[in-house]
């Protein structure tokens, strides 16, 4: 456990991260590029859907990493006010509009899925509101750290929204289970009994995921090292306005 928090040190962060972070962005882009190509072109329509069902490649991954995006600022958020480890501050805010974009994708994939299957691009269903939600709460962090220049009580007023927001990240994963009603599907993919996707469209799929994750870790560690070295920049300045 001793050995995690040492990247907690930005300076152990960015030497750690000067390598790993080609190599994850280099995965990335081949493994997304091989889930797109496999699940756009060499799957086939579906009996009821057509080839309207191809764009769950897109959204399924899209919408999981918006959830995911938000859980990871809030263990980052919790990381920092228990431990005050500044690095685990910058890579939430660093999460932050990457989430964003990965919940603008869902949605408007969702609503181009949605027309041609609901007959309208929007529905006030239970697991789309609460995900629309999810997508204000993103906006509101986000210029909640844009509005306030102290970078620590930045960090700490963002935290606890990110505490408050988590609610709506839970909800708009969980919604079909705790209301039966509403438009949208059950979930695409489950550990639970029966046949919900067929390997054909599941594996394809499993490998776009892989690489909206990849995509996810790629751009936090790029972000994240933008942060500490305009918080440098910054501390630089200051010393030099007081010599």
């Amino acid at each position: 456990m001793a050995s995690i928090w040492e990247y907690a040190n930005p300076l152990k962060f960015m030497r750690t991260t000067d390598w790993l972070l080609p190599v994850v962005a280099l995965a990335a882009v081949i493994v997304t590029a091989t889930g797109l190509i496999w699940g756009f072109f060499f799957t086939p329509d579906d009996f009821r859907q057509g080839a309207t069902v191809k764009i769950v490649f897109l959204h399924v991954p899209a919408a999981m990493m918006a959830i995911n995006a938000w859980v990871m600022m809030l263990v980052a958020s919790l990381v920092w006010l228990i431990r005050r480890h500044h690095v685990s501050a910058l890579a939430a805010k660093a999460a932050a509009p990457v989430g964003l974009i990965m919940t603008l994708i869902g949605l408007i994939t969702g609503a181009v899925w949605g027309q041609p299957m609901w007959g309208t691009w929007w529905a006030w269903d239970p697991r789309l509101t609460s995900f629309l939600i999810l997508f204000l709460f993103y906006l509101g962090y986000l210029a909640l750290w844009a509005a306030i220049d102290d970078p620590d009580t930045g960090a700490d007023l963002t935290a606890v929204l990110c505490l408050v927001g988590t609610v709506f990240a839970v909800l708009s994963r969980y919604a079909a289970i705790f209301w039966n009603q509403g438009l949208h599907q059950g979930a695409s993919l489950s550990v639970a009994p029966g046949t919900r996707m067929d390997w054909a469209y599941k594996a394809p799929l499993y490998v776009s995921m892989t690489g909206f994750g990849l995509i996810f870790l790629a751009l936090v560690l790029a972000g994240t090292r933008t942060e500490i070295r305009a918080r440098r920049m910054k501390a630089l300045v200051a010393r030099e306005r007081m010599a």
